[in-house]
């Protein structure tokens, strides 16, 4: 199956607090997509600033990185077609006005700094992502029974 990739998403802490963290796995099941790694740990200050590098020279990068490391995250790498594509678009909008209803963000954030979740934007990003949180014997290659069922 061509386009068949991995994507990279984390529910921030807020998404944790808030016990949503099932909701969101729910919804990419529910798509189609395949868990391949997941964990539920608490993320350190330089892991953060490495996984945000590209924020570094933005005002807010501080608060965000400070944010992120105040609870836990779960980190999950999911593979399926166009995941990066169709994750983000699962996700919502980082802009909670333009986020539409049926999205994560669309049904669960009100505010720009608690927006839930972390989705990879791009293949080359989420494989950047992926190494960062996860260590390659970390990532399950499996076929699930439903394969069939998903895709032609």
């Amino acid at each position: 199956m061509s386009n068949t990739e991995r994507t990279f998403i984390m529910i921030k802490p807020d998404g944790v607090h808030r016990g949503i963290v099932g909701e969101i796995i729910k919804r990419f099941e529910q798509k189609g997509y395949k868990l391949v790694a997941m964990k539920f740990m608490q993320a350190s200050v330089e892991h953060l600033e490495k996984h945000y590098a590209d924020l570094a020279k933005k005002p807010f990068f501080p608060g965000l990185v400070k944010y992120m490391a105040s609870g836990p995250v779960v980190a999950m790498v999911w593979e399926g077609l166009n995941a990066v594509k169709t994750g983000r678009v699962m996700l919502g909008e980082t802009n909670p006005a333009d986020s539409k209803p049926g999205t994560i963000r669309g049904d669960f954030y009100v505010q720009v700094g608690r927006n839930i979740c972390h989705g990879s934007d791009a293949v080359e990003s989420a494989e950047k992502e992926i190494a960062l949180w996860f260590k390659p014997e970390e990532l399950v290659n499996w076929t699930t029974v439903q394969a069939p069922w998903i895709y032609e």
